[in-house]
């Protein structure tokens, strides 16, 4: 996913660190603040701000910028680190939802929101871990 062009990174073309934590930032506030996505809040515990730190940390390295997440806490292993967590098609979906609508708040590219979607849908529903 971070090889854009020979020349840019997906990370430089969705404007780098400032925007990708502004991203991060806004999926976090959104589910913190729409009771929508209350059963995906309720999988985090009583604070965000781990999983805010953590989710802009591998969102830098996967995006082609720094490899915050590696240099902290080695390889991510998404699967195995999410096993505590039920994950079943409703939390993926709503997780999908916040991310579509702190893309658009942010104001990612559309053609870059649709192929960033893609690519979000694929891993969240690899990390569904419990039957619906």
């Amino acid at each position: 996913m971070a090889a854009m062009t020979e020349s840019r990174t997906l990370y430089e073309v969705i404007g780098g660190e400032a925007r990708v934590r502004e991203m991060v930032d806004r999926f976090y506030d959104l589910m913190e603040l729409e009771p929508q996505f209350a059963l995906l809040r309720a999988t985090h515990g009583s604070s965000l701000d781990n999983a805010r730190e953590r989710l802009f940390m591998f969102l830098s390295g996967w995006m082609g910028g720094p490899d915050l997440y590696i240099e902290a806490h080695g390889h991510p292993r998404l699967r195995m680190r999410h096993m505590p967590f039920a994950i079943g098609t409703k939390e993926r979906d709503q997780w999908l939802q916040a991310m579509a609508w702190a893309m658009e708040d942010v104001g990612i590219d559309e053609a870059l929101r649709l192929r960033l979607m893609e690519s979000f849908y694929q891993t969240a529903d690899w990390m569904r871990n419990k039957p619906d």
